[in-house]
């Protein structure tokens, strides 16, 4: 397994870029939340911080509401909702993407950010906004745990070497809707792996356990664009 690289803390009292940066400043880092309820929040909080971005874990709503961008990690997805209705974060989640909030969600996240989900609990739901059906598990079990070498349209497409992705009982996508620009196939299946729409990115994969910022810087970008 690839090395991870180092987490750092998020700063006390940061606050977002609009309230921080002074008039007629260089922009500075947006602020991106990862959802730390269950799953890889240090991976991507590190991820971020080398990808530009100021890290900031996310457990409340008021926490949301200071972010420019959030990551979804990868974990486990029942957990995963089940935390979030505890938390109160389903219905701030959802309201914050419906305006527009820039989501990358990695394994796990890409199945929060499913609009249709096969093979779920029942009764599990998602946040939706990818116009997409994911089924859960759908590369196997822990065991079956692999790496793959996928070319992403954009940031790992020839001359750019491939980027190496981690699958860890990871879903893949049955279907997308006309929206949905397909980013990445597993090369070995043809499975889509990698999509985005509007302000909105996910993974099958877990691009915060491989040290190459690639995907997140990706989504740093698409943070910047939106703020």
């Amino acid at each position: 397994m690839p090395s991870v690289p180092p987490v750092p803390e998020p700063e006390p009292g940061y606050r977002t870029r609009k309230e921080d940066e002074p008039a007629g400043a260089a922009p500075a880092a947006p602020v991106v939340g990862v959802l730390a309820l269950q799953g890889d929040v240090g991976e991507h909080l590190g991820a971020l911080a080398g990808a530009g971005a100021r890290p900031v874990r996310v457990r409340r709503p008021d926490e949301l509401d200071a972010v420019d961008g959030l990551v979804i990690p990868g974990g486990e997805s029942t957990t995963m909702w089940k935390l979030a209705l505890i938390f109160d974060l389903m219905d701030p989640l959802r309201k914050r993407i419906s305006a527009g909030l820039p989501v990358f969600g990695s394994c796990a996240g890409m199945i929060m950010l499913a609009d249709r989900l096969l093979d779920g609990m029942a009764g599990q739901e998602t946040l939706r906004g990818i116009d997409m059906t994911v089924r859960r598990n759908a590369f196997g079990r822990q065991v079956d745990s692999f790496e793959s070498d996928i070319p992403l349209a954009g940031i790992a497409s020839p001359p750019d070497p491939p980027f190496r992705a981690v699958f860890i009982r990871a879903p893949w996508v049955e279907e997308t809707g006309g929206q949905v620009e397909i980013i990445g196939r597993e090369p070995a299946t043809g499975r889509i792996v990698a999509v985005r729409q509007g302000p909105l990115l996910a993974t099958s994969f877990h691009p915060e356990l491989t040290g190459d910022t690639r995907v997140h810087r990706l989504f740093v970008d698409m943070v910047r664009n939106r703020t």
